[in-house]
């Protein structure tokens, strides 16, 4: 079969091939969006974009997830969620230290670009 004769049995003779690539490419766009709202439906977004794991949100997911994997008893959920606490402070600390000293090494000009910076970093 030549490339004509194939194309004439695809398009028909009277199709309008701008008209067939628009429908085409409406029908992939329909078909995404469908899959879209499908992984929507089935939660996948959610397990995808976690909320950063020094939030109230993020501490409370991943100890909620600790206790289910590991089988946590209440006494060790307990000194767990403890542990987990001290190590998220210290966390923040060392943040907040080391932002310290980082503006101490910066000119004004510097400083404001980094602090835009570590904004744009930010979950939103």
């Amino acid at each position: 079969m030549s490339t004509s004769l194939l194309e004439k049995a695809i398009l028909g003779k009277g199709a309008d091939p701008k008209l067939l690539c628009a429908a085409t490419m409406v029908l992939v766009f329909l078909c995404g969006a469908a899959a879209g709202a499908v992984a929507m439906h089935l939660g996948l977004h959610t397990r995808l974009h976690q909320p950063a794991f020094d939030t109230a949100a993020g501490k409370a997911l991943y100890f909620e997830r600790l206790q289910k994997e590991l089988e946590l008893t209440p006494a060790q959920a307990e000194q767990m969620q403890s542990i987990l606490n001290d190590f998220w402070d210290y966390y923040r600390t060392v943040l907040s230290d080391s932002k310290v000293r980082v503006e101490q090494v910066l000119n004004q000009q510097q400083r404001r670009k980094f602090e835009h910076m570590l904004q744009e970093a930010q979950p939103k």
